[in-house]
Parts: C-alpha cells; sequence; structure tokens
C-alpha cells in the first residue's frame, strides 16, 4: 500500500516524486542523499549536495469535476505504463540546477490534478531539502510506519508537508 501527501508517493520502502517507475521503469526517488532519477536509458542521481534548486514545473491542478474517475485513471495509467481511456498519466517536469547546468527530468503525476496548497508545499519542503534545513529522513520513516494505512485526508497531508519541512 502508498500513500499520496502532495507531490510524493510514499511507500514503506521509498519516496517518489509523483508517481513510482511506470512499466518502462521512468521515475525519480527521493533519499536521504538526493534525487534518483530512473530510467532505462540514462539513469542518473544527484545528491542534495550537488543541486542548487529542485523545480517541480508543469503540476497539474486540481479540478473536483470528474476527479475520482480521472484520479483512477491517472494512477493505473502511472503504475502500469499504459494509457487510460486515450489519455495517459499528466507529466510533470523536475527541473534541477547544479553547478554544471540544469537537467530536467519527467516525472509522471500520481493523480490528475494536486490541490495548489499541497503542490506549495511540497515544493517548499524540496526547497528545503536542497538547502539542507529539513530532512528526507522525515518522509521515509513517516512511510515505513504509516504508507500501508493509505492517503490521509487533505488536512493531514498539509499538516505532514509542514511537519516534514521542520530542521
Amino acid at each position: 500500500m502508498a500513500a499520496m501527501v502532495g507531490l510524493f508517493w510514499v511507500t514503506p520502502d521509498a519516496v517518489h516524486v509523483g508517481s513510482p517507475p511506470n512499466a518502462l521503469g521512468i521515475g525519480v526517488r527521493l533519499t536521504a542523499e538526493g534525487l534518483e532519477a530512473a530510467d532505462p536509458d540514462i539513469p542518473r542521481t544527484w545528491t542534495w549536495a550537488e543541486l542548487r534548486s529542485a523545480v517541480v514545473e508543469d503540476v497539474p491542478g486540481h479540478n473536483p469535476v470528474g476527479r475520482a474517475t480521472k484520479a483512477l485513471g491517472a494512477m493505473i495509467s502511472a503504475a502500469i505504463g499504459t494509457d487510460y481511456l486515450g489519455e495517459g498519466a499528466p507529466e510533470m517536469t523536475l527541473r534541477l540546477e547544479t553547478e554544471e547546468g540544469t537537467h530536467e527530468v519527467t516525472v509522471h503525476a500520481a493523480v490528475a490534478g494536486y490541490p495548489a496548497e499541497e503542490a506549495r508545499l511540497s515544493q517548499d519542503l524540496l526547497d528545503r531539502f536542497v538547502a539542507g534545513t529539513a530532512d528526507p529522513r522525515a518522509v521515509e520513516a513517516w512511510g515505513r510506519e504509516h504508507a500501508r494505512e493509505g492517503t490521509p485526508e487533505p488536512r493531514a497531508r498539509e499538516a505532514l508537508l509542514h511537519a516534514w519541512a521542520q530542521p
């Protein structure tokens, strides 16, 4: 079982930005050391110290109309790497700035749309990971203890994102 909190897919074993790797093996894992981009052609890793910034772009917005059907379709599509009713999982871009330049990594959204506040808090959390003022191990620890319970309610998700951003 897994839980979605903001832009993160949290399992007892891993934390991903967006959805976990799909059938093609594309995904981004967040670790205590940094980010791991799973790509069958060019797997890449960056330590938090190497990163100047990590920004998730093209985050699909939350739209309550048809939300349940679209969310289910996006999750299935992202998990198995196929299209759902002609529409694949929404794609986001993770733009990473390093001393060597800019790197862009495709990340599949785990849902058809994210609430704006959760997306903002998730970005704030990524900024804090890059700055070294928050510890990704807090998210990993929560996943080991609570991910099997499923996705928390919206207010609880926001509270978790706030808590994880603390040093």
